[in-house]
């Protein structure tokens, strides 16, 4: 019996973190906030527009097709929130960056797409935080706009 306790504790220890590290929170944060950090302002290229949801925007002169991007970010020693903001920059200029590649001047009806599960809003994204990473999926149309 001395010997089935601390097998049976050390089981019972081994269970509750396999949860801990099994979280994925799913949660929208503000694009205000993350297109307003540092980091945001000094990478993001104003000349390559964005436009999230449906927002409204100058005519489409020349669609170049739909983009997706799926970001992950290290989230060890950073808040969630601090994550989220990292690794959604990450995943806009990807697509600032196809656009610039095909020849677009912006992106269109940015939508969150994580787990393929597709959420449009003009003000929110999505993001997806667990214990040690945090990720962002996006997708949008490149376009050339009229202008």
């Amino acid at each position: 019996m001395n010997k089935l306790l601390p097998l049976t504790l050390t089981l019972a220890a081994l269970a509750a973190s396999a949860n801990t590290f099994a979280r994925d929170d799913q949660r929208m944060h503000p694009l205000e906030d993350a297109l307003a950090t540092e980091a945001a302002r000094d990478k993001l290229d104003p000349s390559i527009k964005l436009f999230f949801g449906n927002q409204k925007h100058p005519r489409v002169v020349k669609e170049f097709g739909e983009w997706k991007t799926n970001k992950k970010t290290n989230g060890f020693n950073k808040s969630d929130k601090e994550a989220c903001e990292w690794v959604f920059l990450s995943a806009v200029l990807e697509l600032q960056e196809r656009a610039q590649k095909e020849g677009g001047n912006a992106v269109i009806n940015i939508k969150s797409n994580y787990k393929n599960n597709e959420r449009s809003s003009e003000t929110e994204y999505m993001c997806g935080s667990g214990a040690l990473m945090s990720g962002v999926a996006l997708k949008g149309t490149v376009v050339k706009l009229a202008e």
